[in-house]
């Protein structure tokens, strides 16, 4: 026998062999009867690049994963038992969905070699917590570090606010004060991530959204960002960048222009070891009606980035499901180049009538 060449992928497969090793593709003979119409994100593959420093066991999903493809199981190689495919690790495409009503897509796009964004969630009867971090490309095991940081400033946020002494501006204190702490345990789990003796340390954006029945409250440091999509309302962007777009935009440049020059995602600020100061920009606002909050990394608000264009492409989901809106605005994103990781948080808000907007109930 002699070797073939993959149909898919070009590559040279051994003689005999049932999937092509580069790609998971079938081969033919005992391929699926049911030809397999590959997902996405099932193109994203090689795996990721490996990192310095390795991601804790306890930081990926453990037991069978689910084939992006089929459906069927992934087995220990990596692939697919069922139709063969090459999965994404867990590291390059993940979810989480805390409750019915939030959910999230971690995905490392198209074009780079290793998903470098993060995200933590969590949600209970009334509460959500979104946290995405991107870690920036240019430094060392920023992957690691963002993970990390991610899930440090989830675990602060894991309580409800305080409400201070009782007045509004003593409950605004509050919360800002917590969202501070937040960014500051992500820092410490960032730097912590970082190899002492490393010239490029580790760095990354920082985006958290936090629901509290009808009390949004928000902080970003860098240029991730949260939305606030209300169902028939004014869409608006919730967070201001810390980057070079937005001070040329401060400047009087329209955002078209600032955000598509040569420095746009050069970010002013950043948590990591380097960092020149680690102190968020905070809000709040109460929710008067249904809608969307989207917390995201720049890999999906570079194809749409005014509130009203990721408002279009909500709505173009069509789907109340909030997991199936993240995975669609990931694919949306990778379907205009995934030129960079993407990550898409969203809580759905809904209202009873005559009544303020409350969390959950999707």
């Amino acid at each position: 026998m002699t070797d073939t060449t993959c149909p898919s992928c070009g590559a040279v497969a051994a003689a005999g062999a049932k999937f092509c090793e580069s790609c998971g593709k079938p081969l033919g003979g005992d391929a699926p009867a049911t030809p397999v119409v590959p997902a996405a994100v099932d193109e994203l593959s090689p795996i990721s690049a490996p990192t310095h420093r390795k991601i804790a066991d306890s930081d990926v999903p453990s037991g069978p994963r689910p084939c992006l493809s089929c459906g069927g199981a992934v087995g220990p190689d990596g692939y697919c038992e069922t139709c063969g495919a090459k999965a994404p690790t867990e590291r390059d495409h993940f979810r989480e969905t805390p409750a019915a009503w939030v959910a999230g897509v971690c995905d490392r796009g198209i074009v780079h070699s290793r998903n470098e964004d993060a995200m933590a969630l969590l949600a209970s009867e009334g509460r959500a917590v979104l946290v995405v971090l991107d870690g920036v490309s240019n430094s060392i095991d920023s992957d690691v570090a963002s993970l990390a940081g991610a899930k440090a400033a989830r675990d602060v946020l894991t309580t409800p606010f305080p409400h201070g002494m009782g007045t509004p501006a003593s409950r605004t204190g509050a919360i800002t004060k917590v969202l501070t702490d937040a960014a500051n345990a992500a820092n410490d789990a960032v730097v912590a991530a970082t190899d002492p003796a490393s010239t490029n340390p580790a760095s990354a954006t920082f985006a958290v959204a936090v629901l509290e029945g009808n009390l949004l409250a928000h902080a970003n440091i860098g240029d991730s960002r949260v939305y606030w999509l209300p169902d028939g309302g004014t869409p608006v962007q919730l967070t201001v960048d810390d980057s070079a777009a937005q001070q040329q935009i401060e400047a009087g440049v329209p955002r078209a222009v600032a955000e598509t020059s040569k420095e746009a995602h050069a970010i002013t600020k950043w948590l990591g070891r380097d960092a020149p100061d680690i102190e968020p920009r905070t809000g709040q606002v109460e929710l008067t009606g249904p809608g969307w909050v989207v917390a995201c990394s720049d890999g999906l608000w570079n194809y749409a980035s005014e509130p009203g264009a990721i408002a279009a492409q909500v709505a173009a989901a069509g789907t109340a499901v909030p997991l199936d809106l993240a995975l669609a605005l990931v694919a949306f994103a990778n379907a205009q180049g995934g030129r960079d990781n993407i990550t898409a948080a969203v809580a759905r808000v809904e209202q009873n009538a005559s009544e303020p907007a409350t969390a959950g109930g999707a």
